[in-house]
């Protein structure tokens, strides 16, 4: 029998964490980085994407404990501390980055959240709580908004790396508050707490459009993240499709395979006009945040967009580790 399990491991920010200016952002430290993927060569097949979509295709099949590599957002990281690591032990990323972020140099929302929080310590968060609860009561009647009180036993719930105070944060100004003020409350952070011109800030924090370019040229995989990186799920079917359109122009732009393209749903949101709309527009793969080791067969149907991650917390990050509860 072919073996069909693939696990697929999502990274978001790998960084030198102690000698960076944001020693508290949520990241992967990159000396454990290079630590997971001696674990990962060790006890995994590493494969490239092109072999997840053959294999979705039933032409060949995966290796025994086959495990792809994913990069979310375009960060900066991902060129200068994941690429050489990769070329030196001869493996490939998936590298997933929002267009908006790269090509007007914003900083997407999530990311102003991420380094707000950043910037808090830990023992004063009850203060950035009651700068969010003063914003509400300004914003309160504009908005017809509820209390700070309602929005924070809906919200506050502990997640699996977070706890309830830090969900309650993203949850209020990634989705429940109206967009317009969602804008508005997190660029009001920003400035007083993070305190870096916009412009600046996404330079250093993003790849430039030539890093991309050079890492397609070295076989790295290039697919789709969105261009405002927005939760598809809620998007109306037009403004999904606008999103996913400028998503494929910047494969294209960048020299990745448009033939064979991919998408990695913004914080793991799509619904069923999604599916509808990348199918047309002949998508290969999609990837999701649900935790889980992915099963990856010929004929999948619609499941080969919906193919699970796993977070690189959830694998050893040391070379002699024994395989944990996820080894399949």
């Amino acid at each position: 029998m072919n073996n069909r399990h693939l696990t697929v491991i999502m990274y978001h920010y790998v960084r030198d964490l102690k000698n960076s200016r944001y020693p508290n952002i949520k990241g992967l430290d990159v000396n454990l980085f290079k630590e997971q993927i001696k674990f990962l060569k060790k006890n995994y097949n590493v494969i490239r994407m092109e072999d997840v979509i053959s294999a979705s295709k039933g032409v060949g099949a995966l290796p025994p404990h086959a495990a792809l590599l994913t990069f979310d957002d375009g960060y900066i990281d991902h060129f200068t501390n994941v690429f050489p690591i990769l070329k030196n032990n001869n493996l490939q990323g998936s590298f997933f980055a929002p267009v908006k972020a790269i090509t007007e140099h914003k900083v997407l929302d999530v990311n102003k959240i991420h380094f707000i929080l950043a910037s808090t310590p830990k023992n004063k968060i009850y203060l950035l709580l009651n700068e969010i609860r003063n914003q509400l009561i300004e914003f309160q009647e504009e908005f017809n908004l509820n209390t700070f009180d309602y929005y924070f036993d809906k919200l506050a719930q502990t997640g699996r790396f977070d706890p309830a105070e830090i969900i309650f944060i993203k949850r209020l100004l990634q989705v429940e508050l109206p967009v317009d003020l969602r804008l508005k409350i997190t660029n009001n952070l920003f400035e007083k707490i993070v305190g870096v011109e916009e412009g600046a800030f996404s330079k250093e924090l993003y790849m430039s459009i030539d890093q991309i370019k050079c890492m397609v040229n070295a076989g790295m995989h290039i697919g789709t993240h969105g261009y405002d990186h927005f939760w598809l799920g809620s998007l109306s079917k037009q403004k999904q499709e606008f999103e996913i359109e400028r998503s494929i122009d910047f494969i294209k732009e960048v020299g990745g395979n448009v033939n064979e393209w991919t998408i990695c749903y913004p914080y793991g949101s799509y619904n069923n006009d999604t599916i509808e709309i990348i199918k047309d527009k002949g998508c290969k793969l999609g990837l999701t945040t649900e935790v889980a080791i992915a099963t990856i067969y010929s004929q999948m149907g619609d499941n080969v967009f919906k193919i699970p991650r796993l977070d690189t917390n959830d694998l050893p990050k040391e070379e002699v580790s024994i395989p944990n509860k996820w080894y399949n």
